[in-house]
């Protein structure tokens, strides 16, 4: 078997497996921190990235810059906004992260 077609076996297989509900009955008691910390270390780095390279694309504007003072607290409100983000999203963008995630260890 070549391994083009045992990847996209594997994909296939992935991909089609149905979703697992978020709270499942009957998993560990540590699953739901395991969970959670997922969704915020995926998140976060998801978004952090994101606003990182946003931020590089966007020039200083020329009246309204609040300086140096700007300069160093862009990076915390970074961190607030790409927390707000996840929090938001964690559902519907970590879950199947999360969930092929968690094949792999099974």
């Amino acid at each position: 078997m070549e391994i083009s077609s045992l990847a996209t076996t594997h994909f296939d297989s992935v991909v089609r497996t149905p979703l697992l509900p978020a709270t499942p009955e009957g998993t560990a008691p540590g699953d739901r921190e395991v969970r959670e910390a997922f969704h915020d270390f995926v998140g976060q780095t998801f978004y952090g990235q994101l606003l990182s390279a946003m931020r590089k694309t966007v020039g200083k504007p020329a009246y309204f810059h609040g300086g140096r003072a700007e300069e160093v607290f862009q990076n915390q409100l970074d961190q607030v906004l790409s927390e707000k983000l996840s929090d938001a999203t964690a559902e519907t963008f970590t879950e199947p992260m999360y969930q092929l995630f968690t094949l792999s260890r099974r």
